[in-house]
């Protein structure tokens, strides 16, 4: 899925984040695997929330991929 197709207005960082964030990742997971400090994370999720006009993750995921947002890693 790539986010910038359905919200042109994210940047191509913003959806980098939004795809990990999908797969249910947590803000340290998301961190790690971009190699992306967590407080950036969470400064990206604010952005893409606002972008996609919700407030919670759960819902932006909903709305990328019309399902529920997957398990969150332990």
């Amino acid at each position: 899925v790539d986010p910038r197709e359905r919200f042109p207005e994210l940047t191509e960082r913003q959806a980098d984040v939004f795809r990990v964030m999908v797969r249910g990742l947590s803000d340290k997971q998301i961190a790690r695997e971009l190699g992306i400090g967590e407080t950036t994370v969470k400064a990206h999720i604010r952005a893409i929330l606002a972008v996609v006009g919700v407030h919670r993750r759960g819902e932006a995921v909903f709305e990328i991929t019309g399902r529920q947002t997957a398990a969150p890693r332990v």
